[in-house]
């Protein structure tokens, strides 16, 4: 699986952008895919994760409200939409894809096996 994650930019606060993680490959119902970000000087967090197949959706909870993820089995493609973005919301955003993961490790970036290249978010104030 081959992941491009492109859709950051430079946006004011309380504005919104909408992240998109295209994957190729043919096996991307069977993936859970999630997003993760990381700050200057920070370690990288998570912030969202779906299975695909039965599109179940978990966040963290800095996010939760804020951020939605979904997914588009057609085309291979899942969506992060950001609202009422902070500062603090400002990071390279990465998508990872696994196809066993397990829920306790969702959480976790190194059980993801696959990811794509980081897309910058920039929150102003």
């Amino acid at each position: 699986v081959q992941l491009q994650a492109f859709g950051g930019g430079l946006v004011q606060a309380g504005g919104s952008l909408r992240l998109s993680c295209a994957a190729s490959g043919r096996t991307f119902s069977r993936q859970t895919v999630a997003w993760f970000r990381q700050a200057p000087g920070k370690e990288r967090e998570f912030v969202a994760a779906i299975r695909v197949s039965g599109r179940h959706t978990y966040y963290a909870d800095s996010v939760k409200g804020r951020f939605t993820i979904s997914g588009d089995s057609a085309k291979s493609t899942v969506y992060l939409l950001m609202n009422d973005l902070t500062p603090e919301d400002t990071a390279v955003y990465y998508c990872g894809a696994d196809s066993s993961i397990i829920l306790s490790s969702i959480r976790m970036s190194q059980q993801y096996h696959y990811w794509g290249l980081g897309t910058l978010v920039t929150v102003s104030s």
